[in-house]
């Protein structure tokens, strides 16, 4: 809607886990390494952990894309899976061809055969699970289970749990410390300082097309920052947002005014920033008559 108003090729701030957009923040490149040097020592189990919106999908898309070719990956987007819906997924991401009725030891088994031949070919198996704070507590063990699975000199899946500070409330569960203790290796992700933000916002900018120049006024960039408190997800959300006011409005730069806009149309970003104005005031400033003109555009009997 704005991309031509803005000189710009494609959104900056699409909500889309896209790593052609991937910025190097400190916490991201830190828990990748964390990841790279897990992964060459043959560790079992891996946890990133972060607050909603910190990147963790995207980091994990990234891995995925980085991995050398001597491993095998599966990806496993949805944790809501009993022990049986497990061990399928994994056999199916496997390229492996068995019967839908299956049982869970005949799955078991050759999904073994299968990590033994890769082993056999010098080539190992990478499993990641997002949002794994949500996975049932039998589907739990049964990763542990399946992590059992090794030769002599190392193990035949390599496990990396991605999930929300939730998960790490769940495995203080007496029940799970087993699989507590064999996660040997953890990151924590942060949100972004203001210095960061800014950095991770030319970015997006700059890879989606803009030629030069400052978008965001600083007290934009103070205010985003404030309502987002460094969230990428946020960060997003509210840089979106700001632009189609600034966009409403005619005006080439974002301001304050535009970001208090967004930021009163945000509800979590409301409870991060204690707003001066009242939302009518907010309201008023919106009352453009371009902003007017492309709301009703998108109602059904717009243009007609």
């Amino acid at each position: 809607m704005y991309l031509k108003h803005f000189g710009l090729r494609e959104p900056p701030f699409s909500l889309t886990p896209d790593t052609s957009f991937c910025y190097n923040l400190s916490p991201h490149q830190e828990a990748f390494n964390v990841l790279v040097v897990a992964l060459r020592g043959g560790e079992g189990f891996v946890k990133i952990s972060g607050e909603v919106g910190t990147g963790k999908t995207l980091l994990c898309r990234k891995l995925l894309d980085s991995l050398p070719k001597q491993y095998v990956s599966v990806y496993l987007p949805n944790p809501l899976l009993t022990p049986r819906q497990l061990h399928q997924a994994v056999a199916d991401e496997l390229g492996l061809e068995l019967p839908r009725d299956a049982s869970l030891q005949e799955l078991l088994k050759h999904i073994s055969r299968e990590l033994i031949a890769l082993s056999g070919s010098y080539r190992s198996v990478v499993l990641c699970i997002d949002e794994v704070q949500t996975m049932p507590e039998q589907s739990l063990e049964a990763l542990r289970l399946l992590s059992n699975l090794e030769t002599e000199k190392r193990k035949l899946v390599q496990i990396i749990l991605f999930g929300q500070p939730e998960l790490d409330q769940r495995l203080q569960k007496p029940g799970l410390r087993q699989l507590r203790q064999r996660i040997t290796s953890s990151y924590q992700l942060r949100s972004m300082d203001r210095q960061e933000m800014e950095g991770y916002i030319a970015h997006r900018l700059l890879v989606g097309g803009c030629q030069g120049g400052i978008l965001f006024r600083p007290a934009a960039i103070k205010a985003i920052h404030r309502g987002s408190k460094g969230i990428p997800r946020l960060v997003n959300i509210l840089c979106h947002k700001s632009m189609l006011a600034a966009f409403g409005r005619g005006d080439r730069l974002v301001d304050r005014h535009h970001v208090l806009a967004a930021i009163q149309d945000t509800e979590d970003a409301r409870t991060n920033f204690k707003l001066r104005l009242s939302p009518w005031g907010l309201f008023g400033r919106m009352l453009h008559p371009v902003w007017v003109a492309l709301f009703c555009s998108w109602l059904p009997w717009g243009g007609q």
